[in-house]
């Protein structure tokens, strides 16, 4: 991953400060404890970036939620029918869960994408 460090797909894929890339933006990094899904440091540990920018800043990663649900739903039916050959019921039941077991990263991965979109890389605060 050093390879992308300095882009915002680091940032996204790594849930790392999107100003820095060092500072985790996760309490727990593990998605799957669900209890701890949705708690966030509150400030960056590396450069102090604030991660709730504005209340309810979060609300928008709901949509980008609904593009990566429906880009998965997709390409699990795309696999489940054409190539494993099973029949609709079947592939419905695979888009479910899928969507069931990639639930907790599909939100994960939204946010990280939402913060994203507004705030950028900065090499001197990553140096710092």
């Amino acid at each position: 991953m050093k390879l992308l460090k300095g882009t915002k797909l680091y940032s996204i894929f790594t849930s790392k400060c999107p100003v820095c890339h060092k500072g985790d933006m996760y309490v727990e990094n593990n998605p799957y404890k669900v209890t701890k899904l949705m708690k966030m440091h509150e400030f960056c540990s590396h450069c102090g970036k604030k991660f709730k920018i504005e209340p309810s800043f979060f609300f928008g990663a709901m949509y980008v939620s609904y593009a990566v649900g429906v880009a998965i739903a997709v390409a699990a039916f795309i696999i489940s029918f054409f190539f494993l050959d099973l029949g609709r019921n079947y592939s419905f039941l695979a888009i479910i869960i899928t969507l069931a077991v990639l639930f907790p990263i599909i939100v994960r991965v939204s946010r990280n994408i939402w913060i994203n979109f507004f705030v950028d890389y900065d090499r001197e605060k990553a140096e710092k």
